[in-house]
């Protein structure tokens, strides 16, 4: 981006985040509902504990969640709204770049890695756990998609 595209960038940001645009309605109700999804976590598990919503750069948005030997390990998991692919994912992620590559080099021939060359950019693994979904009821989708994430966690454990 250089500065002289700058200003036509910004016209067409504020045309996107205007009151009425429907973009932002969507935006806002897909947050809405990944803050729904961290409320409604602890309610169908307390074997981990969520944490607060990051919005992202309208790329992702995740809420993490560990229990004590993840934490132990210096990982966390995340369900994670891909905006782009318009589907959530399960990420476990390393607190930092050294433990991210530490789990990379014991995950990478993994049955979720083995299709990658490289780590991806956030996170040691990714796994789908929601494609296309379905907005229309908002609590059943909640439900299937943490329950769709711990039974991935709980098959991804076994390799930690």
């Amino acid at each position: 981006m250089t500065d002289k595209n700058l200003p036509e960038l910004i016209k067409a940001y504020q045309e996107v985040v205007y009151p009425e645009s429907p973009v932002r309605g969507a935006y806002f109700e897909l947050i809405h509902f990944v803050r729904k999804l961290s409320a409604d976590f602890p309610k169908l598990t307390t074997d981990y504990k969520a944490g607060g919503v990051s919005q992202g750069y309208m790329d992702y948005t995740y809420f993490p969640f560990h229990n004590d030997d993840l934490h132990k390990q210096k990982l966390r998991y995340g369900i994670v709204l891909n905006h782009y692919e318009m589907q959530f994912e399960l990420w476990l992620m390393g607190q930092n770049a050294k433990e991210q590559l530490k789990y990379w080099d014991q995950l990478k021939d993994t049955p979720w890695n083995q299709h990658l060359t490289e780590m991806p950019i956030y996170s040691v693994l990714e796994a789908v756990i929601g494609a296309e979904p379905d907005f229309t009821d908002l609590d059943q989708l909640s439900t299937e998609i943490i329950k769709q994430a711990l039974l991935e966690v709980d098959k991804i454990n076994q390799y930690l």
